[in-house]
């Protein structure tokens, strides 16, 4: 796995350190996402909607009805910080 294109295509800069610190990192966790391949799955049959036997309703099912949605003040009034109309959360970058 090259680190260096992985960080270019996240926007990242990484020192010669870093590539040399992830690149082990990197390559373990890739191999251990290629086990998956060595399963066996012809047998298998695909799951949908959770581990329920097919039919059988789960308690995620739900009514997907239109209904009234929170107006702004409403969605805004119990936030932690809002700052002229907008949910202000942590900066990202």
């Amino acid at each position: 796995m090259d680190v260096k294109k992985v960080a270019k295509l996240a926007h990242l800069d990484i020192s010669e350190e870093e590539v040399e610190m992830y690149a082990p990192q990197m390559n373990e966790i890739v191999a251990y996402v290629e086990q998956l391949n060595e399963l066996d799955t012809e047998t298998t049959e695909p799951a949908i909607g959770g581990l329920t036997p097919e039919g059988e309703a789960t308690k995620a099912d739900r009514n997907d009805g239109v209904r009234e949605s929170l107006s702004q003040d409403e969605a805004l009034d119990q936030a932690p910080s809002a700052v002229e109309g907008h949910f202000r959360v942590p900066k990202v970058l």
